[in-house]
């Protein structure tokens, strides 16, 4: 992913990771991003119910940059583990148009 990008990324969808990781549960709860190659990943964080020293992660929300198009694609993940284009709002070349999307999730299908 071009550096550019990954600065876009970090504003967009760290803001995002910050409004939804409020500082009071910080120990039980936390929205993290990993980027990895051409896709970002949301996920969130809490502790383990069987070993609360150990966190476990529930993915959220991919965006996958397409350098052909250079737009970044929306996905969720359904009950199957498998991702799915998010329809209303599949893709933009603007991070911050998904990260809305993944916000203000519509259909539910970031945040149930």
């Amino acid at each position: 992913m071009a550096f550019n990008e990954l600065k876009r990324i970090e504003k967009a969808v760290g803001q995002l990771c910050l409004r939804r990781s409020p500082a009071h549960l910080t120990q039980q709860l936390r929205l993290v991003y990993q980027v990895k190659g051409h896709e970002v990943l949301v996920v969130e964080q809490r502790p383990r119910w069987d070993n609360p020293e150990e966190w476990g992660e529930s993915p959220i929300a991919k965006l996958k940059f397409i350098r052909t198009v250079k737009q970044l694609q929306l996905y969720w993940q359904r009950a199957n583990l498998k991702w799915y284009s998010y329809e209303p709002c599949f893709s933009s070349p603007d991070p911050a148009d998904l990260v809305r999307a993944i916000d203000t999730d519509p259909h539910g299908c970031f945040f149930g």
